[in-house]
């Protein structure tokens, strides 16, 4: 990107949210990277409209609703409604938020399928996988569970293990069923049509191959992981049941949700125009607009190929630029609901103000596709020590100086006033190209010049002195220094910028305003413009964070975990009754599996090797190997009854057994006692 004085006609975009869930950090890096970037270009006096609209279509969407007992349509209202709560809160502006279920985006969706047909991209296979029976609707990987065809592993998504970290594809689970509604899902066959994005190789390699149009490490990727062989069919379409739009041409089919969410970019425009009285053509069909894409990085393929694609062979504008980011990560590690730092918006902004992560975040953005860390400690200092000390306090320590007015004309300060002006070039720079790390450190290198000249001056030594114009002179240069320094921060900090103006009395709206001093004027009283970041309210943010958390997960193990029908009572009835006496006979004791190996010549036996602490070892044949993959056992915490009678086997002497629960097979349990435990304590 590169800075242009020639007013310009600018449509940006965000990637849509989607209406399954709140707005939390994460998604907080991308609104407000876009937000900042869009009102640097107003301030450059260039025509810029911000549009974006909530995801609301697909399975997950039409399974929350049926589990809230309320309608798709009800549930995307309400989350559209919080949504733009959480973005007009921190500041976010969007000239028009509207959503992907509009009768414009299916307008527009056919539109485009109809030109995609005519240019003979569309075509149509058979697809076979997972169905449930009783939901009557094939199953999404996340929508299917089972024992990990690799390791074994009970409860497993259709996808990848989260013990052992294998890849798979759902049918190779064992004893699969379907998260929704607990049944054994069968193959089954169904139509579907797909793009042949290949036959758009030649252009695509092109587009994203040419200068500017992406960050070049992205065009890197796309060439090497997907340009240099054949790209695959796109499957466009999902079978009923499905919240979407049903394809006109195909009935029983729906758009898939990648195909609608980004042509809602376009659905939000119309209806903005149409509010507005513009005409939709000028801002989707015309050279004279540049279109701007603001993305995470998990979705390149989507705006960087199909997207593209998709406009060609439509007849729409292509993007300018599809401006790609990285992920948040919060204290050096991915954002974590166990750790408590998936942190929600509105968690934040109960708390917590706005401006402080809209200038962290700043802080750590560049034009790079790098991720960014949220680490808490950094973020309180950080903001504390730029904004607080060295910005606003710049102005809080001028204006008592000043209380007679500013100076009649502006004081020589040495030409620091000159240098920012000539700075500010640099820092349009930065921001034009997304780089807001460097703009901020270019800000706060001038502020650090304009606070040393501060205290070289020692205007309240001038003052003791009987040198009240002096001292005039240094308020009147701090404050016009501080004037320069909000409005080159104004794209990060809006409302710091709005209140300064109101200071000032005098619009901080367009970059030229920090060319031109103030003097000659008097001032209001000066009122604190921001406080400093308090760590107790940051702990107030996780501790919320984490009681939310803990809440969530009480109910999905409650909705998740199986019915308590009293059938293992009916097929193994208690015991007879006993004393306290007998149950101390048996010793209990926590031990770690040490080795696990299989038994050839036995169907249900593996060998384990258990510690109880220091060298004391035990050898334990357990009838799991149904249920059980060796590898999978080795440093698990077990139960073990130490003081059972060896016993001689063909294969060995076991010295003990493991404590397990279930009918047998397959379906064996291992009891486990919680981490922290240490092999030898007695289990009582």
């Amino acid at each position: 990107m590169s800075t242009e004085t020639k007013p310009r006609r600018i449509l940006v975009t965000s990637a849509l949210p989607y209406a399954n869930g709140h707005i939390h950090l994460g998604h907080m890096v991308e609104y407000i990277q876009t937000d900042i970037w869009v009102r640097f270009m107003r301030m450059q006096g260039h025509q810029v409209r911000y549009f974006c609209a909530d995801d609301t279509h697909g399975t997950s969407i039409m399974i929350r609703a049926e589990q809230e007992g309320r309608s798709p349509e009800a549930l995307i209202a309400d989350m559209n409604q919080a949504h733009q709560r959480d973005f007009q809160d921190f500041q976010v502006g969007h000239d028009y938020y509207g959503s992907t279920n509009s009768e414009a985006n299916r307008r527009r969706c056919a539109d485009i399928w109809g030109k995609l047909r005519d240019a003979k991209l569309v075509t149509e296979k058979d697809v076979t996988q997972l169905f449930d029976p009783e939901k009557q609707l094939f199953l999404a990987d996340r929508f299917v569970k089972g024992k990990c065809p690799n390791c074994k592993s009970a409860d497993q998504y259709g996808d990848s293990c989260e013990k052992c970290g294998a890849t798979y594809s759902a049918s190779e689970l064992i004893d699969p069923f379907s998260t929704l509604s607990g049944a054994t899902p069968d193959m089954r066959t169904a139509k579907h049509l797909f793009i042949q994005i290949e036959s758009l190789h030649g252009f695509l390699e092109e587009w994203t191959q040419a200068e500017g149009h992406l960050q070049p490490s992205i065009a890197t990727y796309l060439k090497g992981q997907f340009l240099s062989k054949e790209l695959r069919d796109w499957d466009i379409s999902r079978p009923a049941p499905y919240f979407g739009f049903e394809i006109p041409d195909s009935p029983g089919n729906y758009w898939y949700v990648w195909f609608d969410a980004p042509i809602g970019y376009m659905a939000a425009t119309e209806e903005w125009c149409q509010r507005e009285g513009e005409n939709f053509d000028d801002w989707w069909r015309s050279p004279d607009t540049d279109i701007y894409h603001f993305i995470g990085k998990d979705i390149t393929y989507f705006h960087a190929l199909f997207w593209p694609g998709m406009l060609k062979a439509s007849g729409y504008s292509l993007p300018r630029r599809v401006q790609v980011h990285g992920f948040l990560q919060v204290n050096g590690e991915k954002m974590s609901k166990a750790r408590g730092t998936f942190i929600q918006a509105r968690t934040y902004l109960d708390h917590l103000d706005p401006a402080y992560l809209r200038y962290f975040y700043a802080t750590r953005l560049s034009d790079k596709v790098d991720d960014l860390d949220l680490d808490l400690n950094e973020f309180v200092t950080k903001v504390n020590s730029d904004l607080v000390n060295k910005v606003v306090n710049l102005a809080a320590r001028s204006a008592g100086f000043v209380k007679e007015g500013l100076s009649a004309s502006y004081p020589d300060d040495g030409g620091m006033f000159q240098a920012g002006i000539q700075l500010g070039k640099q820092i349009a720079e930065a921001y034009e190209r997304c780089d807001y790390a460097s703009a901020t450190r270019l800000i706060m290198s001038h502020a650090d010049k304009a606070n040393a000249y501060f205290d070289e001056q020692a205007p309240w030594n001038l003052k003791k002195q009987g040198k009240l114009s002096e001292a005039q002179a240094v308020g009147t240069v701090g404050l016009n220094i501080y004037k320069q320094l909000v409005t080159y921060l104004a794209p990060i900090l809006p409302k710091l910028a709005s209140d300064s103006a109101d200071y000032f009395g005098e619009t901080l709206s367009q970059w030229s305003h920090a060319e031109t001093p103030i003097v000659g004027k008097q001032l209001p009283k000066f009122a604190h413009l921001m406080q400093r970041v308090d760590p107790d309210a940051v702990k107030r943010v996780l501790e919320a964070t984490s009681s939310a958390a803990a809440e969530a997960q009480a109910t999905r193990n409650a909705a998740s975990a199986p019915a308590d029908d009293g059938q293992p009572l009916v097929d193994e009835p208690l015991s007879a009754e006993c004393t306290i006496d007998d149950f101390m006979k048996v010793d209990l004791r926590v031990a770690r599996v040490v080795t696990a190996e299989q038994v050839k010549e036995a169907k249900k036996l593996l060998k384990l090797t258990l510690s109880l602490g220091g060298e004391e070892r035990r050898t334990v044949f357990a009838g799991i190997k149904e249920a059980y993959e060796p590898e999978a056992l080795v440093g698990r915490l077990v139960v073990l009854v130490a003081n059972l009678k060896p016993r001689q086997m063909k294969f060995g002497l076991s010295e003990g057994m493991v404590a397990a629960a279930g009918p047998g097979k397959t379906e064996v349990f291992l009891l486990s006692p919680d981490s922290g435990a240490k092999p030898g304590q007695r289990v009582h």
